[in-house]
């Protein structure tokens, strides 16, 4: 393959760990010149960089977590001002949202991974392809996709995602053969489109590349979200993971099991509760060191998402570890009559049945050790029963939720904001009753 000429992810894993390696201590050299946050850490926790002699060092070093991002944003700029050319926001679909600045170097950095994590998907220069995501609203992920595609040489389409008929009547006219975007919008699309009396399949779109929720269940087939995708659009359903934090993208390639790390670009960890590293194939929050970056440089950051490695070499070729689908949010497990599961659970059992249009989950604490969940689901099918869905809720994650049934309009004004990237599906109140009753 003329791609492994000049990736090291083709390399045998001693030369991708000795490579990370250097990486690794050009970025910790550089955090400490460069960045007053970490600067700080280090003089506290007495980390000495020029120790560090292996990835397995990376656990001497202090985890990074959203909380500090947000509460102490300026102290992680570590550029002058006036190198700053790019300024982005993260959507804040989980907290308050932080900026991310970029340097001219950054946005280089940012155009190499995605034009990576694109040829990994099999997108090449003779591709249209339709970027179904913002490039307004100080969003990083447009962008990106943008970058990646010049640098590939592939036509691109900015379509977003804020008007699904300005979307669909783009596909139809313009015949883009690759969509990128979130996929449960692509899945209402097609649904909106044969509505319209339009074969989603007729329009010459053979890829999908999805971002922003999983395709994939844990042992990386395709999920039902996924398998209806594939259904509607008679097209290959590749998924993604990134965020505006890390700046890197863990990519499917073509064989569609799991999201090569790009080696150069990033180091990624799993671990458990109590911070300690787990081996491939565990389930663990993801911590991610992203190399490279000037303006807002990162060491050891908490996603806050839940997935596991897998270290097996791809049919690609690619000897590097892949990252499987994300379960959930360390944020947003749950914990109903004894069982524990993810709202991804859920809407894995709700996507595969038809007549089910949407859908959004509200939970509040009911004790301690139980929250209390509510699903609304949107539909316009007579035959479809809060009760019969319930029952189908509880044959595949062992809870039973009361279900309320909504109009599908009814779902989009509560899940879809003009300030998101894409739909927020989980509403969390359980911290609000706890703060009233503090009160």
């Amino acid at each position: 393959m003329i791609e492994s000429r000049n990736d090291i992810s083709f390399a045998n894993p001693a030369e991708i760990a000795t490579r990370q390696v250097e990486r690794l201590r050009q970025h910790l050299g550089y955090l400490q010149q460069a960045s007053p946050w970490y600067r700080e850490r280090f003089a506290a926790d007495q980390v000495q960089p020029e120790a560090i002699r292996s990835l397995d060092d990376l656990q001497q070093l202090p985890l990074t977590g959203k909380s500090d991002l947000a509460e102490h944003n300026e102290q992680f700029l570590a550029i002058a001002e006036n190198l700053v050319v790019d300024i982005c926001q993260t959507s804040g679909t989980t907290g308050e949202p932080v900026t991310i600045w970029q340097s001219e170097k950054d946005l280089q950095r940012l155009a190499r991974n995605e034009c990576l994590a694109f040829k990994a998907a099999g997108v090449t220069a003779k591709d249209r392809v339709l970027i179904g995501a913002a490039l307004d609203r100080g969003f990083m992920a447009g962008l990106a996709y943008f970058l990646g595609l010049r640098l590939i040489g592939a036509s691109a389409l900015r379509v977003g995602s804020g008007q699904p008929a300005l979307v669909a009547e783009t596909i139809i006219k313009q015949r883009p053969n690759v969509l990128v975007g979130v996929p449960s919008l692509f899945l209402r699309l097609a649904r909106r489109m044969q509505q319209a009396g339009h074969d989603p399949s007729k329009f010459g779109v053979d890829k999908l590349i999805c971002i922003g929720e999983p395709i994939r269940n844990s042992d990386l087939t395709l999920s039902p979200l996924g398998e209806e995708l594939t259904t509607n659009w008679k097209a290959q359903v590749l998924g993604t993971y990134a965020s505006t934090e890390m700046a890197t993208a863990f990519a499917d390639c073509t064989a569609g099991c799991g999201g090569h790390l790009l080696p150069e670009l990033i180091a990624v960890e799993i671990i458990d509760d109590a911070g300690n590293n787990l081996s491939a194939g565990e389930t663990g929050e993801v911590v991610v060191t992203p190399f490279g970056i000037e303006g807002t440089p990162l060491l050891r950051y908490r996603t806050g998402d839940i997935a596991s490695l897998h270290s097996e070499t791809c049919q690609c070729g690619r000897q590097t570890p892949r990252l499987g689908p994300i379960i959930g949010r360390k944020s947003q497990m749950l914990k109903v009559r004894g069982t524990t599961l993810f709202p991804a659970a859920i809407g894995n059992v709700l996507h595969s049945i038809a007549g089910v249009d949407g859908h959004y989950l509200e939970v509040q604490q009911q004790f301690d050790l139980s929250d209390q969940l509510l699903v609304v689901v949107g539909t316009t099918d007579p035959a479809l029963t809060a009760d019969y869905l319930a029952a189908q809720i509880a044959g595949k994650t062992r809870v039973k939720p009361e279900v309320k049934l909504v109009t599908p309009a009814d779902i989009l004004r509560k899940t879809v904001r003009p300030e998101q990237r894409k739909p927020i599906t989980f509403f969390d109140y359980r911290n609000t009753n706890r703060e009233s009753e503090k009160q």
